[in-house]
């Protein structure tokens, strides 16, 4: 009986497309279920979520840019936000705007991962089935605490190292690609690139990618050895190695372009970690762990967690068997990188859920090679994907935009207040950091609100220093966060001359009484 005809391209670049659809329909659906819990404080209206947006405003008002950031730098992110930024939605559609395409981009990178079409192969549909997976995770998150552990929507934010979470899947790809395709080159250069653009922008990479990624890589090395000796075996064998050595010094040259930005950082990646506090972190994470446990979102979200971990394990172990070395690549990372992380995020002694995020990126990668191992037939990937695709398009046609158009032109009375009254005032005025970064977003002129501490000092973290070159402030904004001001020269907060009241925030206005800010910390 004669071969079955290959796909024609016409008919690869409609699964194509489709895919790209169905994945756009399945962001927005996912934005919209998470933008509808309390989670999307965290998407909007929280501190450091509005990094990128602060960035993007000091820039529009011509202001001189001296940041004080993190170790992690946002400038793929950044760069993102800002191209959104020109269709002109205004701030909170431009965010939701972002994470939509956060998740398009992770639906991207699966595809990568997914490796080229060839006959029993479905990338579209196993692509697609991954992203439904992450969207599953994401939409069970609902805590606006940025501290739950509740990974997997942190992607959907523009500063919770979404563009680290996307290239990390790439690097991924890219390293199967490579195994696939043995003899070419380009997947060195670009993997090298990866890492070093990665690394420049969030050095987090090294331990989420680098080092297991080079484990699993070494490891597919001397098992080829051992189980495939012949020359097919040699090349593959060849270009695992190389693809470690391209991976290394990728990430080599990111450390190194970071020295020049050095002024940018305001603390190192080193300040975060504390061994000797292991058993306090161990501690932190169960409890965090614990907490998710109580609700029942919480326990559907790890038992499907566990169990994309554990067919991680299993399928790298079939696909090793049947040196599918490429595949077996992908499936190991999608359960050495969560092992890894989380028993390197104890042993430093961290104590930050955002560092765990590869407990819900990398599991998923199990899904991508499914059709490795099924008799997975074309009417059955075609099946999946239309299912998928129109699951995906009812649930954005009927929920996702219409919530999403809702949320974006939804009244901040609050907010508006405080922001009114600001630019009215013609004054600068100052706040601490997690009460006054909502209203500088949104202020005409984002310099008019000072970012400070409760001793008035200027608070350098995450935000432009040249904001503190005024020297002094004539009002205060507070919320329930805010600490009790130890204001200079004996001044007290009922030294204001007028109380505005604008429901979560309060104005205290010292009219003609300037109060000095104090020496820059961070």
């Amino acid at each position: 009986m004669a071969a079955a005809p290959a796909p024609s391209r016409t008919t690869s670049w409609a699964r194509e497309s489709m895919g790209v659809a169905a994945a756009v329909a399945v962001a927005i659906a996912t934005v919209a279920v998470v933008a509808s819990t309390p989670r999307v404080e965290l998407l909007l209206r929280d501190g450091d979520s509005l990094v990128t947006t602060l960035v993007l405003r000091s820039l529009s008002s011509g202001q001189p840019q001296d940041w004080a950031m993190s170790s992690v730098l946002f400038l793929p992110e950044t760069a993102v936000l800002g191209a959104l930024a020109l269709v002109g939605l205004g701030i909170e559609a431009t965010l939701l705007l972002a994470a939509v395409v956060n998740l398009v981009a992770l639906y991207g990178a699966l595809r990568l991962a997914a490796g080229a079409r060839r006959p029993g192969s479905a990338p579209v549909a196993a692509s697609l089935l991954a992203l439904a997976g992450f969207a599953v995770l994401a939409a069970l998150e609902a805590s606006p605490d940025r501290s739950a552990l509740e990974p997997a929507s942190l992607l959907l934010t523009t500063t919770y190292y979404s563009a680290t979470v996307i290239a990390a899947v790439v690097a991924v790809g890219l390293v199967r690609r490579g195994l696939d395709a043995p003899r070419r080159r380009v997947h060195l250069w670009v993997l090298a690139g990866v890492a070093a653009a990665s690394v420049l922008t969030n050095p987090l990479f090294a331990a989420w990618v680098t080092v297991p990624l080079a484990l699993v890589l070494a490891a597919a090395a001397v098992l080829l050895r051992a189980l495939s000796p012949f020359a097919t075996g040699a090349d593959v064998r060849r270009a695992a190695w190389m693809l470690l050595l391209a991976l290394a010094a990728g990430t080599a040259a990111g450390f190194a372009a970071r020295i020049p930005l050095a002024h940018l950082i305001a603390t190192s990646g080193a300040g975060y970690a504390d061994p000797p506090r292991w058993l306090d972190s161990l501690t932190y994470y169960a409890g965090l762990a614990a907490d998710q446990l109580v609700e029942p979102a919480g326990v559907v979200a790890g038992v499907v967690g566990l169990a994309l971990w554990a067919w991680c394990v299993i399928a790298s172990v079939l696909l090793a068997r049947r040196a599918l070395i490429g595949p077996a690549v992908v499936a190991a990372f999608g359960w050495v990188v969560p092992l890894l992380v989380v028993v390197g995020a104890v042993v430093l002694g961290t104590q930050a859920a955002r560092y765990l995020q590869p407990i819900a990126f990398a599991p998923v990668l199990g899904l991508v090679v499914l059709p490795e191992l099924v008799q997975w037939r074309a009417r059955a990937g075609t099946a999946v994907l239309a299912g998928l695709s129109t699951a995906g398009l009812v649930a954005a046609a009927g929920l996702g935009i219409p919530r999403l158009a809702g949320l974006a032109d939804a009244p901040e009375r609050d907010l508006a207040c405080v922001v009114e009254w600001t630019d009215a005032s013609g004054r600068t005025g100052a706040g601490q950091f997690w009460t006054v970064r909502l209203p500088k977003a949104h202020a005409a002129d984002p310099r008019s609100l000072v970012q400070v501490d409760h001793d008035l000092r200027g608070y350098a973290w995450l935000v432009n220093r040249d904001d503190f070159e005024v020297g002094e402030v004539t009002f205060l904004v507070l919320d329930d966060a805010s600490a009790p001001f130890a204001l200079p020269g004996g001044i007290t907060e009922a030294d204001a001359s007028g109380v505005v009241d604008c429901g979560r925030w309060t104005i205290l206005d010292f009219g003609d009484r300037p109060l000095p800010l104090g020496p820059q910390r961070s």
